[in-house]
């Protein structure tokens, strides 16, 4: 394999407040948890996992002109991310309430500023990434009315720049609210499309993954579907089938878990890795993330 070309990613800057609970949620009363406050969002934790493997990797989101914008800044600037982040005034940096438990975790989100970035600062960003071979944009940018023009201008100006892109489709729910027509509309021909079970079953229905992954492929070049401890399956257009098993490992915190398995995908393919190699990289990268608790590697 060879080094991959400098890569971008487009998409969310989050504050995770992650409450990792001691059991399930009493409702209405009270459960321990062990709490932290720190970097998240699905495309800087994506960046900063491209970044430790030693992949030159620029973040293009929006953030607020608050402190929790400046503590997310320098946390991704030390951890290697080249970073274009538009300063947004008069609101807040976006704030993801995620509770984990029992290998899952539920968020509550406060989109913040992810809502005000642009297609012309995206554009801006891209101009000053010459030699980026790759665009990777966050779904979270498509599924939000503000923020879609970013996430549609992103995938545009890659394929005018010959950049190659994927797509991370983010969430089911949002996916539900959106439509699925709509969303395989915006993403049609993107080189590579990732989705986790429920997602692919909002894109694809209830088939099983490689028979989702085949029905995808009308939409995306490449498609990988993930199945968490079920493992992953690659399809592409030629009908071919790369399949992954999971790596066994104790579960302490999923948060981040998807994010890890992309940047060990997209870095793997990338450097020229067959499928197989790259889904069995995607997978280790996951099962690192799964066994500790955040969502961005540890220093």
């Amino acid at each position: 394999m060879t080094r991959p070309a400098g890569v971008v990613v487009v998409g969310d800057v989050i504050t995770d407040v992650l409450a990792v609970l001691s059991g399930p949620l009493a409702a209405g009363s009270d459960t321990r948890a062990e709490i932290s406050i720190g970097g998240g969002g699905q495309a800087a934790n994506t960046a900063a996992w491209i970044a430790a493997q030693k992949v030159a990797v620029t973040l293009v989101a929006a953030v607020g002109d608050d402190d929790a914008g400046r503590d997310r800044l320098a946390e991704l600037e030390q951890a290697g991310v080249d970073c274009a982040l538009d300063r947004v005034e008069d609101t807040p940096t976006g704030t993801v309430i995620v509770l984990a438990t029992d290998g899952e975790r539920t968020m509550v989100s406060q989109r913040g500023a992810n809502l005000r970035l642009s297609a012309e600062h995206v554009d801006s960003a891209l101009a000053r990434t010459p030699d980026a071979g790759h665009l990777h944009l966050s779904a979270y940018t498509l599924l939000d009315d503000a923020s879609r023009g970013a996430g549609l201008r992103a995938l545009a100006a890659a394929r005018e720049r010959g950049l190659t892109t994927s797509v991370d489709a983010a969430s089911a729910a949002p996916l539900r609210r959106v439509g699925a027509a709509a969303f395989l509309s915006w993403v049609r021909e993107v080189d590579l499309l990732l989705v986790n079970a429920d997602e692919a079953t909002v894109l694809a229905g209830g088939l099983d993954p490689a028979a989702q992954g085949r029905a995808l492929s009308a939409t995306a070049r490449r498609v990988v579907v993930k199945g968490g401890a079920a493992g992953a399956v690659w399809v592409d257009r030629t009908a071919a089938v790369s399949v992954a098993t999971a790596r066994r490992v104790t579960v302490v915190d999923v948060t981040g878990a998807g994010d890890a398995f992309a940047a060990g995908l997209l870095t793997a393919w990338l450097a020229g890795a067959t499928p197989t190699a790259a889904l069995d990289r995607a997978t280790e990268l996951g099962a690192l993330a799964v066994s500790t608790v955040g969502a961005r590697p540890r220093p």
